[in-house]
Order: structure tokens, then C-alpha cells, then sequence
């Protein structure tokens, strides 16, 4: 079948990243004991309003030729306030290493308000779906006739042709529009994480959600996570040591042919389902973004000392923040409306600072889960120059749960 036809198939069925979900079960659904209560779609989608849209693509196979693939990558974008809103959000943003990009962040700094959507893509790709969020944007009757995209990125040229530079304006105006609110968005091998890898298994889109009573008042954390970080040494669930529990399956070239691949361990070596040693240094390397939405009424400051939680989450996942490692986080609040665009004085509502810790509890369990229903939802995948990334296993990951006590009897 021709490239083209391919791509063009793949778009069709993946635009959106929101059709419905795949029967396979999540964190929740396993009883995975992370602790918080979640929300009812335990997604970010649980803060009203927020919209997730996102383009896959997936097609070619075999050797890498570069212009032409296999092409494994994609975008995922979050609209705040949903897609036909140009009111802004107070917003913080954080970073634990700084080895990627998230761009826009200098003016969110500044002005502590968030002024349109998130993106996440690849390396790669970052410009230009930074320029076609500008087009969509500028393009709206309505929205702001300027901008400074967020857009953020993680590495896929593992299994992706990242130099082919396959993301192409029309992939995120079609996420931007098909971005849909009150649905779980599609997890595992889509979007911005059609390509990546999160402790050596493969990774991916996952999202997660708590709920937090204040005062009387039940507040919404929502989190999304492009994961492409880790050790798998490192990887722990619930504290459970899973990476020392599943030592093998890891990636591996899958094809005889000795002049790709040069001096990497072959599929076919490792029996039926995989083994060896690690075929990539065992180190964090990678990145992993994190996006955090609430209705809670915070104001940016406050939002910048949730966003740095994040770093917690991901630290009881076994990430370290390595030297390699690009881990960026924005977060966000939708409560106080119309205050971004108003010309006048106005009146805010905010949370008193002593209040606020059951959100950072929030923002550390549903970073955590994020990142486990990534994996969880994410399948198998060989990608560029054959190059196979195996899905974390459920069953192990269960019977090393059931080892160390972590599951309800």
C-alpha cells in the first residue's frame, strides 16, 4: 500500500483520539492501590470544560528512510476552557530538568495567565505545531488575534522517522477541532505518544483524576502525561519494585538482517516472548510532560507550587530527572472567568494557602496513575528500523503486585 494512502488512513482513524475507549482495563479497573478518589471518568476531562483532541499517525515498516518513515508519532492538544473559548486561564509552569522544550513559557511566566492550548508533539515537530496552533488561533472569529503557543515535547526517534518531520499543519488543526470534552481521551500508543517509551517499556498518552473536599467544596485535579522517561530498573507501581520484577522484555531489533541494527540484540534471540539484557543503556533518559488542570480557584503562584508536585509523582514512579531527561510541567485553573480578558478591576476568588495541600496529594496520586494508565493502554510496537518496544505486561505487573501485598485480597 503507498505511504501516502497509509498516513492517510491512520489520520482517519485516529484524529480525534477520543473515538472509544479500548476494553483494555486501566489502573483503576485492576485495583492498582494509588491512593485519592477519582473523578468519574478518571481522566482530565473531568474538570468541566477541558477538551483533549489528538492526530495519530502510523504507517510504513522496516528500514528507516528518512522522508518517508515508518512514521510513529502524532500531537495531542488541551483546550482549557474548550475550543470556542478565548478566556483566559491562570496558569504556572515548572520544570524539574530542563533537557526539552515547552515553548510559550516565558510570557505564562510573566502575565501568570495561559492564553490558548497545550500542544505536545515530538522533538521535532514542536515548530510546527506551534505555528499551525498560531493559524487555528488567529483564524477564529473571536479568539486572540496574537499569540504565544504552548507547545511541548518529548523524543520519538526510537521507533519514529523524527527527521522526517511527518507532522504536518492539517494533523493539529484537525486535533485542535475534533478536541472533545466529557470522554476519556485515548490513551497508550496516540497522539504526541505514538512513538515513546517510559522505563523501557512502551509508553505513551495517559491521564488520571482526583477529587479533593475543601471547606465543603469538591475540587477536580486532572492531569495528562506524555511519558518517555525512566530507568527500568527504577520502575516502581505502588511502590511495588516492577522493573526489578520484570528485568526482560526489553527492546530489541526485529529482523536477521546484521546491517541494521548494528551490535543490538534481535527479537528472535530472546524466545517467544523477549529477554536479555537491555538493548538501550539503562538510564533516565527521555522526557515526560505533564499538564494539570483544576477547578479549584488558585492564583498563579499557587498553581506553580501544585505544578511542582508533579515532580513527586513521577519520583514514585522511579523517575529521577536525569541529566538527559526533559520533564516540564504547566498547570493550570479554570475557575475566576472573564478576569483575563476584563478591562476592568475585578474580584477574584482564591483558596487559603493552609487549604490547599489535599490538592497537592491530588496532583501527586493522579500524576502517578497518569503515568501507569500510559502504560497499561499502550501495546507493542516496531517501529523504525525495526526496532521493537514490548508493552508493559498486565499480568506480571499483577502477580508482582500480589508479591508484595499491594493488592486487596
Amino acid at each position: 500500500m503507498p505511504f501516502s494512502r497509509l498516513v492517510g488512513l491512520s489520520l482517519l482513524a485516529a484524529v480525534s483520539g477520543l473515538h472509544a475507549q479500548t476494553a483494555k482495563p486501566r489502573a483503576r479497573d485492576l485495583g492498582i492501590p494509588i491512593g485519592g478518589t477519582a473523578g468519574p471518568l478518571d481522566a482530565i476531562t473531568d474538570v468541566a470544560g477541558v477538551e483533549v483532541g489528538q492526530t495519530t499517525l502510523i504507517s510504513g515498516e522496516g528500514r528507516l528512510t528518512v522522508g518517508k518513515g515508518p512514521v510513529r508519532t502524532g500531537v495531542t492538544v488541551i483546550h482549557p476552557r474548550g475550543k470556542a473559548s478565548n478566556d483566559p486561564v491562570f496558569s504556572a509552569w515548572f520544570t524539574l530538568n530542563g533537557n526539552g522544550e515547552m515553548t510559550g513559557t516565558t510570557w505564562v511566566q510573566e502575565s501568570g495567565f495561559l492564553e490558548g492550548p497545550v500542544g505536545i508533539t515530538n522533538t521535532h515537530s514542536v515548530g510546527e505545531v506551534r505555528d499551525a496552533i498560531l493559524r487555528w488561533q488567529v483564524g477564529k472569529p473571536g479568539l486572540q488575534p496574537w499569540g504565544l503557543p504552548v507547545v511541548a515535547e518529548t523524543y520519538d526517534g526510537g521507533l519514529n522517522d523524527i527527521n522526517g518531520f511527518h507532522v504536518r499543519p492539517e494533523h493539529v488543526i484537525s486535533a485542535l477541532d475534533a478536541a472533545r470534552a466529557g470522554v476519556v481521551p485515548q490513551e497508550g500508543n496516540v497522539g504526541g505518544g505514538t512513538g515513546m517509551v517510559c522505563h523501557g517499556f512502551k509508553g505513551g498518552i495517559g491521564t488520571a483524576s482526583r477529587r479533593a473536599e475543601i471547606r465543603g467544596t469538591t475540587y477536580t485535579v486532572g492531569v495528562l502525561v506524555q511519558c518517555n522517561y525512566g530507568a527500568r530498573r527504577d520502575l516502581r507501581v505502588a511502590g511495588v519494585p516492577v522493573g526489578e520484577e520484570i528485568p526482560d522484555l526489553t527492546s530489541c531489533i526485529a529482523t536477521r538482517d546484521t546491517t541494521v541494527g548494528r551490535g543490538r540484540q534481535r527479537c528472535a534471540d530472546l524466545g517467544a516472548t523477549g529477554g536479555g539484557s537491555a538493548a538501550l543503556p539503562d538510564e533516565d533518559q527521555g522526557s515526560i510532560i505533564v499538564v494539570v488542570a483544576t477547578d479549584a480557584p488558585l492564583l498563579p503562584h499557587q498553581l506553580k507550587r501544585l505544578v511542582t508536585r508533579v515532580s513527586l509523582g513521577i519520583g514514585r514512579m522511579g523517575g529521577v530527572g536525569g541529566n538527559s531527561s526533559g520533564d516540564i510541567f504547566i498547570a493550570f485553573s479554570t475557575a475566576n472567568p472573564n478576569v483575563g480578558t476584563s478591562a476592568n478591576v475585578e474580584r477574584v476568588q482564591i483558596l487559603p494557602n493552609p487549604d490547599i495541600n489535599a490538592l497537592f496529594w491530588a496532583t501527586v496520586q493522579a500524576t502517578e496513575e497518569s503515568i501507569v494508565n500510559a502504560m497499561l493502554a499502550a501495546e507493542t510496537m516496531t517501529g523504525a528500523n525495526y526496532l521493537r518496544v514490548y508493552a508493559l505486561p498486565r499480568d506480571r505487573l499483577m502477580a508482582a503486585l500480589k508479591k508484595y501485598g499491594r493488592l486487596s485480597p
